[in-house]
């Protein structure tokens, strides 16, 4: 079953259950997926990995807003905005913590004989294909810096 159709399934139940904040995240994230099926130069069927990175871009938008409003003393919305995270984050595989990153970026350098920071494109590239969906993607820049920097 694909994240649209377990999404639009758990719409089915929360508004069996009048659940209305989680109910509204969960359009949001169907509204983004429509969207992403009438780009110009997609298909009617999204992918898992585009549709693992629409979620993922749902969650920092959510985090982001939720940020400048705590800052702006609007904590209310700034509550809001992290509970439709939370919803949409459910659907997301578990992420990664930095101490598991790091071992991985390290298997990685090892793996394709990084040498220092001049290797950060290569780096880079083999990080993000293998931890796709699995890590922030700031995270994973950063873990790659601290690694090249440390060889």
């Amino acid at each position: 079953m694909s994240f649209f159709e377990k999404v639009e399934n758990d719409i089915k139940a929360a508004m069996l259950s009048k659940e209305k904040e989680r109910l509204e995240a969960l359009r949001a994230v169907k509204a983004a997926f429509l969207l992403a099926k009438t780009e110009k130069g997609a298909s009617d069927v999204l992918s898992e990995e585009t549709e693992l990175k629409v979620m993922q871009k749902l969650v920092k938008q959510r985090k982001e807003s939720a940020e400048v409003y705590a800052q702006n003393g609007r904590q209310e919305l700034a509550d809001k905005e992290l509970f439709e995270a939370n919803v949409i984050a459910e659907y997301l595989p578990k992420q990664m913590s930095e101490a598991e990153i790091e071992a991985e970026i390290r298997k990685i350098a090892a793996a394709i004989g990084a040498a220092g920071p001049q290797d950060m494109g290569k780096m880079m590239k083999e990080a993000r294909a293998q931890l796709n969906g699995k890590a922030d993607g700031s995270v994973i820049a950063q873990k790659v810096k601290d690694v090249l920097a440390s060889l």
